[in-house]
């Protein structure tokens, strides 16, 4: 039992909203060490684990300097005046439509961003202008629920729908494990059987996106009416 201490080392690193690859570093040194094995066997281990996965980490450090120098040229801006003239648009509208563009794709196994090159430069900066143009200035609490609704779009979108196609790794993943329990399915099965999961979350999605837009609207009243001005 006393090899899971990485796992509460974790769960607090996070609680804290310490350094998330530090806590994940740490957690994985001290489980090594309660393990028995020495701390260059750790960091030997760590490096090959590194270079054995490095097709999957590269694209995701060479992509942080390309979002870092299109944010600095003024993507975010330009994402937020781009959404300010679309007079339906709200911040629910507009993440309501990544979550279903994100299912959809998730469903064919295509990935079109994450929260570091799609959500952070793009989508919650449309939503908060879409926000904006409607609301005016938005206050921080505002903008933090408006950036965790469009973090929330991009798990929801993803997680709950990458069950569809037969050829997706889920999919195989689940096949395996009940040809190993024993359990005669078929992948055309388990596809449809994934498919009203994401149409209940797209449904639950539109109610969230709903209710923020509601919610939005309810802080700004309630602003201008307290305000002296």
């Amino acid at each position: 039992m006393l090899k899971l201490l990485g796992i509460l080392i974790v769960a607090v690193g996070f609680a804290l909203r310490l350094n998330t690859l530090l806590s994940v570093l740490a957690a994985g040194i001290i489980t090594g060490l309660i393990a028995g094995f020495s701390l260059n066997e750790i960091m030997t281990m760590l490096g090959s684990f590194f270079i054995e996965n490095r097709f999957m980490t590269l694209p995701v450090i060479l992509m942080m300097p390309v979002i870092g120098l299109l944010e600095k040229h003024g993507l975010q801006e330009r994402a937020a005046i781009l959404i300010r003239g679309a007079g339906a648009a709200t911040a629910g509208r507009v993440l309501m439509l990544y979550q279903t563009i994100r299912e959809g794709t998730s469903m064919l196994g295509l990935s079109i961003g994450n929260h570091a090159s799609m959500v952070r430069p793009l989508i919650a900066p449309m939503a908060e202008g879409a926000a904006a143009a409607r609301h005016g200035d938005l206050s921080d609490e505002q903008v933090m629920m408006i950036r965790a609704h469009s973090a929330a779009s991009e798990n929801i979108g993803n997680f709950f729908a990458d069950d569809i196609l037969v050829a997706v790794g889920p999919v195989l993943l689940m096949k395996g494990f009940f040809d190993v329990a024993g359990v005669p399915v078929e992948l055309l099965h388990l596809a449809w059987w994934g498919l009203p999961t994401a149409l209940w979350v797209l449904a639950v999605g539109w109610w969230r996106n709903h209710v923020l837009d509601q919610k939005l609207k309810q802080m700004t009243a309630g602003f201008n009416i307290n305000d002296p001005a």
